[in-house]
């Protein structure tokens, strides 16, 4: 672990230099291959008739902007979920709130007449918030209190519930079903910037909030009692970290599709570099989140050219064992 913050900077430095050198590279490489000079060229004198120009600017950069956006929202959504919950086998797409974003995303595209980006982020949102709900509902003791283990299971019987819910309407409605095929595999391809500036206030704010909460989010992990022994109100707390998880997550849906692990495996890694306090662990988070889906994007296009895999399948090959090795190291401890 990183000690001193001479030392922490440097790594927040080295981290941010990894994610550019990951960003260019996701910008460049791909099946069609293209002149390293060509990027420069784009950038300084865009030309709309220069082939290699239109796949850097409609379809490389919009791409790699979205993997950065998406896997830092997601790490950070994750470490605040882990801080709130007190459980190191907490994030979005565990606890359910990735699946319920995505019902509402279906039955957005299924059912109703609600076909534009602003439609699907509210009705990502409002999966999302109702995800949240249901788990903290049914992780609740008798009285009151919560266990790791509960919230693990609420969130897993919440996640089927939703995925099972979205398969059956799209089996009904087959129309509907490419459409939002992306979304259930998860995927960062085909994203517009015309669909990312809507949602830039929503991660800007969510950031700016987690900003201000990083001194109470480091209370929280000295225990509700000591909480409210500093004069905060873990409750009020809580509520506006949901929030933030709830948009960071909810957001990230509707803008690449179930991607899960993200938010399990990177706050670990930050943990590791960074130590428990939030005003380093979350910097850390959105850095080597954003880096971690850049690289997972870029691989996912050679693993069986020419044809592409979706990026959450990527991250779920990647998630699964760490999962499993932080399940057996929790039940060893108890």
């Amino acid at each position: 672990m990183l000690n001193s913050s001479s030392a922490k900077w440097l790594g927040l430095l080295a981290g941010a230099a990894m994610t550019l050198l990951a960003f260019i590279g996701s910008v460049m490489l791909g099946t069609t291959p293209l002149e390293w000079s060509a990027l420069w060229r784009m950038l300084t004198a865009y030309d709309p008739a220069n082939v290699a120009h239109i796949i850097l600017y409609t379809e490389r950069l919009p791409r790699a902007v979205v993997a950065a956006l998406v896997g830092a929202s997601l790490a950070v959504a994750g470490a605040l979920m882990q801080t709130m919950t007190r459980n190191p086998l907490a994030s979005p797409g565990i606890l359910g709130i990735n699946a319920g974003a995505m019902f509402f995303v279906v039955v957005a595209v299924a059912l109703l007449p609600l076909h534009t980006p602003a439609h699907y982020v509210g009705a990502a949102l409002l999966g999302a918030l109702v995800a949240a709900s249901l788990v903290a509902l049914l992780s609740r003791g008798r009285y009151g209190e919560n266990s790791p283990l509960r919230v693990v299971l609420a969130g897993v019987a919440v996640t089927a519930m939703f995925v099972s819910f979205s398969q059956g309407l799209l089996v009904v409605d087959q129309q509907s079903f490419e459409s939002v095929l992306y979304w259930l595999a998860g995927s960062v391809a085909g994203r517009d910037l015309d669909l990312v500036l809507p949602l830039l206030p929503l991660f800007g704010g969510a950031i700016v909030l987690s900003a201000l909460l990083v001194r109470h989010a480091n209370a929280l992990l000295l225990g509700d009692d000591m909480v409210t022994s500093l004069g905060m109100r873990a409750g009020s707390i809580k509520l506006l970290l949901g929030l933030v998880v709830i948009v960071l997550a909810g957001s990230s849906v509707a803008l690449a599709g179930m991607i899960g692990f993200v938010g399990l495996i990177v706050p670990h890694m930050a943990r590791r570099l960074f130590g428990i306090d939030h005003r380093w662990m979350l910097p850390g988070c959105a850095v080597l989140g954003a880096c971690l889906l850049l690289l997972a994007d870029t691989a996912s296009r050679f693993l069986i050219p020419p044809q592409e895999v979706p990026v959450g399948v990527m991250t779920a090959l990647i998630g699964t064992p760490f999962f499993i090795y932080l399940a057996r190291r929790n039940m060893a401890r108890q």
